[in-house]
């Protein structure tokens, strides 16, 4: 199992934030939230597949993300 985790959000945030919206069932502001803490674990426990799709997404969008 593998976590999602932020380092930086980027210039783009608001792109960022975006995505961690479709990632997960969090509203506008959890989402912003985490976009801005960096260490903020975007998902966890989840899957080596779902875990790199995840990172994938949020790199393009311009977050700096970690798969642990």
């Amino acid at each position: 199992e593998f976590d999602v985790v932020i380092k930086d959000a980027g210039a783009k945030k608001i792109d960022v934030i975006k995505v961690i919206r479709q990632l997960t069932s969090l509203g506008l502001g959890e989402a912003k939230a985490l976009a801005e803490t960096a260490g903020g674990k975007i998902l966890t426990g989840v899957g080596k597949d779902a875990a790199q799709d995840a990172k994938k997404k949020l790199e393009e969008a311009g977050a700096a993300i970690v798969v642990e």
